[in-house]
């Protein structure tokens, strides 16, 4: 079996790409730490197999949100909001990650978003 990550970003925030790079890389972090806890063994396995990620797209905060509700039920997930030190206002929601966790599993919720 296949385990991956999935990052999905909001892109009306117009963010640079540092940015983008940094909200991906928290949200990466935050939800293997949950994966962690919730299911270790995926985790393991992810790692062996070159821990895979795949960057997704959304328009909205609206729509990240649903996301977020929709996989948090279902997978370590979690949900970034901005510390408003540079480009975004305090507490704007700019990021979720979700697994690792099996790609097939994954891919069932995630595949109609396009890659950001």
């Amino acid at each position: 079996m296949e385990y991956k990550q999935v990052i999905i970003i909001r892109k009306d925030l117009a963010m640079g790409s540092g940015k983008i790079a940094a909200q991906a890389s928290h949200a990466s972090l935050e939800a293997y730490e949950k994966a962690l806890k919730k299911d270790p063994r995926a985790v393991e396995q992810w790692k062996m197999q070159g821990q895979a990620k795949v960057v997704l797209k959304v328009n909205s905060k609206e729509e990240l949100l649903e996301w977020f509700e929709k996989l948090k039920k279902m997978f370590p997930t979690s949900l970034i909001k901005d510390a408003g030190r540079t480009q975004i206002a305090a507490g704007e929601p700019t990021a979720v990650a979700v697994g690792p966790a099996a790609e097939n599993e994954i891919d069932k919720f995630t595949k109609e978003l396009k890659l950001l």
